[in-house]
């Protein structure tokens, strides 16, 4: 390495389920005081599906609530019709340049 250091904006747990309670409430995931998804560092759809995953594993190791389970379940249904939805846009986009 050239020792050149990259700072890297890792959100915590208490700030990705503070973003996902938001989300879960129709509500925008940015902050005033923290943008902590900004333009530059933007989570894909990939990334936030897996990282929701990850916490429904999680939350069934750890025995929360079937309510609350099925909550994040949810955003990830959310998640999936976003990637669909951006997949069609994508593919329409694509056959009118032809």
């Amino acid at each position: 390495m050239s020792g050149v250091k990259r700072k890297l904006n890792i959100l915590n747990v208490k700030q990705k389920l503070e973003i996902l309670r938001k989300l879960d409430n129709g509500e925008s995931a940015r902050t005033d005081e923290e943008d902590v998804l900004n333009e530059r560092n933007t989570i894909s759809h990939s990334a936030a599906l897996q990282s929701v995953e990850t916490l429904i594993d999680y939350m069934g190791q750890r025995g929360f609530d079937y309510c609350d389970i099925t909550a994040v379940r949810k955003i990830c249904i959310d998640i999936r019709q976003e990637m669909n939805k951006e997949q069609k846009q994508r593919r329409m986009t694509d056959f009118l340049k032809q």
